[in-house]
């Protein structure tokens, strides 16, 4: 729909309301509803939204170190812009109208907005004549609780959809039909178009593919699929989690990236190569290497919290080595070669917990700084087993580690801007203490009698 169409339909939807979302450092839709009369003033002005939303974690508690916003400077409203293109009806609250927005960066500032940094990774990536073409998927857990429910339990004993592991059973997505339904025709029905939905290895365990786009629309839809679900899930008394690592002897969930460039017209896929043995163009060579040079460098945008280090570990289906193989589940970078269509990159160290613009502005980083540098694929392609090739080396192992190297990397700075990188480390050198300061439940089971 048009602007034309869009309006009238604002208009006389029978709620008289709008509803408005812009997304955290977290990747969290932070939003509210407002009247139809007011989306019609600002719709072309523009409007505000507090810029607490960068300036706190995701349980609102403030930081303590970061320059963008905080007490020092009063939490004001910062300019704020809605994305006509993003309009969507949700079906599960009777068409009501949405739209995705984004904080325009404030003079003297850090460039601080997800969605705007994925814009600017855009434009440098169209600057050099390329066309990205991304989507990503999930994997996610869903339990038959409710936000009380789970408090009231102190997050134990939580009770699956579905028990055991059972994945791509066609059986147990019979059993909670009516949810798997919903999710499929809701989703797309949001403009969330889905190829795959099927169930995964573990208790109540799902995984779901979006259907590939154009990148800032692939951003737009993982980001927005998340909470979708989630709202989704509550109609059905289910709570969906994409926490990387819900219990450490089940696998965890991954929101593998997967991406290609095209010519600027979109009509070639540049990825693919006929002549060579592998089918890869030396572009996408280029791109691959870059993953693997920055991936450690960058590996908070993809492993964003503490959890998500929990996930990277051996023979849990997820990578913690850097390597690259054609179709192998075990590395870090599956390359699917099948046709000149199809032709991309999975990126598998990116967990269901990141933000996904955040994610997508990384990897498209990484890749296009190996291109524009021309740097060569010296590392060959594993056949076997991933996790036993450490000749590249390994990711870091906890979010420490991680963000620390992504604050000392010059080319971070380089390639996201410096303003970014500041406030994004610092944030995640919160999320650091945080955890630091707390007495978990093994210490209390391991320390607690024995010691």
């Amino acid at each position: 729909m048009d602007i034309k169409e869009i309006l009238p339909y604002i208009k006389n939807h029978e709620s008289g309301k709008v509803k408005i979302a812009f997304t955290d450092i977290d990747g969290i839709l932070r939003g509210k509803y407002i009247s139809a009369e007011k989306f019609l003033s600002i719709v072309d002005s523009g409007t505000s939204f507090c810029d607490v939303i960068f300036g706190w974690d995701s349980s609102d508690a403030a930081y303590d170190n970061v320059s963008y916003t905080g007490w020092h400077t009063g939490y004001p409203d910062a300019a704020a812009s809605l994305d006509i293109s993003t309009f969507r009806k949700i079906p599960w609250e009777n068409g009501v109208p949405f739209f995705l927005g984004e904080l325009v960066q404030k003079e003297n500032t850090p460039h601080v907005c997800p969605r705007q940094l994925l814009k600017k990774v855009l434009r440098d990536t169209e600057s050099a004549g390329f066309f990205p073409c991304f989507s990503q998927e999930f994997e996610w857990y869903n339990f038959a609780e409710t936000p009380q429910s789970i408090h009231e339990k102190q997050f134990r004993s939580l009770r699956p959809i579905t028990p055991g592991m059972f994945g791509y059973s066609i059986l147990r997505s019979s059993l909670q039909n009516q949810f798997i339904t919903d999710l499929f025709t809701q989703l797309n029905q949001f403009g969330i178009p889905i190829e795959g939905l099927h169930t995964e290895t573990g208790p109540g365990t799902y995984e779901a593919a979006i259907k590939y786009s154009a990148l800032l629309e692939a951003g737009d839809r993982a980001v927005l699929f998340k909470t979708a679900v989630k709202e989704i899930a509550y109609k059905h008394g289910i709570m969906a989690t994409f926490m990387a690592k819900v219990n450490e002897s089940l696998p965890g969930c991954g929101g593998h990236v997967h991406q290609s460039l095209w010519d600027a017209e979109q009509k070639k896929n540049l990825f693919y190569d006929e002549k060579d043995p592998q089918k890869m163009s030396e572009i996408m060579k280029q791109y691959l290497a870059g993953q693997l040079l920055l991936i450690p460098q960058l590996l908070p945008m993809f492993a964003p919290t503490i959890n998500s280090y929990k996930r990277l570990v051996e023979g849990a289906w997820a990578p913690t080595t850097l390597t690259w193989g054609i179709d192998n589940r075990t590395v870090a970078f599956r390359v699917l070669n099948g046709s000149k269509s199809s032709c991309r990159l999975e990126t598998r160290v990116i967990g269901a917990d990141t933000n996904p613009y955040l994610a997508m502005a990384g990897a498209l980083a990484a890749g296009l700084y190996g291109v524009k540098n021309k740097l060569q694929l010296k590392q060959a392609a594993v056949s076997g087993n991933g996790y036993l090739d450490h000749s590249n080396g390994r990711l870091p192992a906890t979010l420490d580690e991680a963000t620390k190297l992504m604050k000392q990397s010059a080319v971070a700075t380089e390639i996201l801007g410096e303003g970014f990188v500041d406030h994004f480390t610092r944030t995640r050198e919160w999320e650091w203490r945080q955890h630091l300061k707390t007495v978990t439940d093994w210490e209390l089971k391991r320390y607690f009698e024995i010691i």
